[in-house]
């Protein structure tokens, strides 16, 4: 049988890892962001600015029309493009966290490889068709930067996962159980295919996401390793709130589990914003759903009252990070934030 990723001595690390990259995938879909996609593009490219002046950023686009238009926008946003470059690289969509490649590495001697994992991306379970060319990103990705690509042919998206690096991985019952991804796969079965296509040695289970989130549940929405045995989580106050209890119980689970060495984790809450609501519908506002580059942490930011507390906590976990904020109360009427639409590519430079 073909060697899995862990027997070749690979695993993903973790976020706060030196990058060589950030991916994107430009956005253009604008039935994702019905009667706000204007000022979607805008965002990215404050998201860009930040982000290319730490580390490379590398654009999917679907055409040299779409290139051009998001090189001129770019520029007229004041944006340098040293640090960016573009791929044809054709999407249905702007989630790259959820269908891009996870990268992972190895070590030989002195010197890293680095690798990717295409898994199958069904758009949440089948929620919104088509999705035939992100479910062919990671191959196209893995094929421009010439490196191996593993395919373990199981349903999986990039935000349902978080590691620390160290072997330790958390995730959520409500996504990975559900049926409408893997029915012919139970619990450990799945956790096998983690545990081999990422270099895992434990996961660690959370129950339901927030309210809102059509993921059914992605853990970037409720909890993050920020080092390998200090884990940030999100908590709502109001007792009337429907998130109430779904995150009190991510919380007690938390503060019994342990890292793969067999400490306690650090547990480190985050407040939630208050509930906002766009044409009906609850939106999935969280301040977990930040992204950890090179020398910045961008944080979505909805509300001053609590921004403001969720951005100094990160700040003092992040000391040599600058933790900016960024208003996403537009972007996330698509349902996600900074950690969806982005991808980290680990530095393999020697070291």
């Amino acid at each position: 049988m073909t060697p899995t990723p862990r027997e070749l001595g690979y695993h993903m690390p973790a976020e706060w890892e030196p990058h060589a990259a950030t991916w994107l995938s430009w956005p253009h879909k604008e039935e994702s962001w019905p009667g706000k996609f204007a000022p979607i593009t805008g965002i990215f490219a404050e998201m860009i600015r930040h982000l290319s002046a730490c580390e490379e950023v590398h654009i999917n686009v679907n055409d040299k029309a779409m290139a051009e238009s998001a090189k001129a926008l770019l520029v007229r946003r004041g944006v340098s493009l040293k640090n960016v470059w573009f791929h044809q690289v054709p999407t249905n969509d702007a989630w790259c966290r959820d269908y891009g490649p996870a990268f992972l590495i190895r070590e030989l001697g002195d010197k890293r490889e680095l690798a990717a994992v295409d898994w199958v991306f069904n758009a949440w379970g089948g929620k919104y068709p088509p999705y035939d060319q992100d479910d062919r990103v990671p191959t196209r990705i893995a094929e421009a930067l010439d490196i191996p690509c593993f395919s373990p042919e199981i349903v999986m998206e990039g935000g349902a996962f978080e590691v620390n690096g160290r072997g330790s991985l958390l995730t959520t019952e409500s996504s990975l159980l559900n049926g409408n991804r893997n029915p012919h796969l139970n619990r450990g079965e799945i956790e096998t295919y983690l545990r081999h296509y990422l270099g895992i040695t434990q996961i660690l289970w959370l129950g339901d996401g927030i309210a809102g989130d059509d993921t059914d549940g992605h853990v970037d929405d409720l909890a993050r390793f920020v080092a390998p045995s200090t884990v940030v989580t999100v908590v709502e106050e109001d007792p009337g709130d429907e998130n109430y209890q779904p995150l009190r119980e991510n919380l007690r689970r938390l503060e019994s589990m342990r890292d793969e060495a067999g400490n306690p984790l650090e547990i480190v809450t985050l407040p939630m914003p208050p509930a906002a609501h766009y044409q009906g519908q609850r939106l999935p506002c969280s301040y977990a759903n930040f992204y950890i580059a090179n020398d910045v942490v961008l944080v979505p930011t909805y509300h001053p009252g609590t921004d403001s507390v969720a951005l100094e906590a990160l700040q003092r976990l992040f000391p040599d990070r600058r933790v900016l904020g960024i208003d996403c109360n537009d972007l996330v009427w698509g349902l996600g934030a900074f950690h969806c639409v982005t991808q980290q590519q680990p530095l393999i430079a020697n070291r």
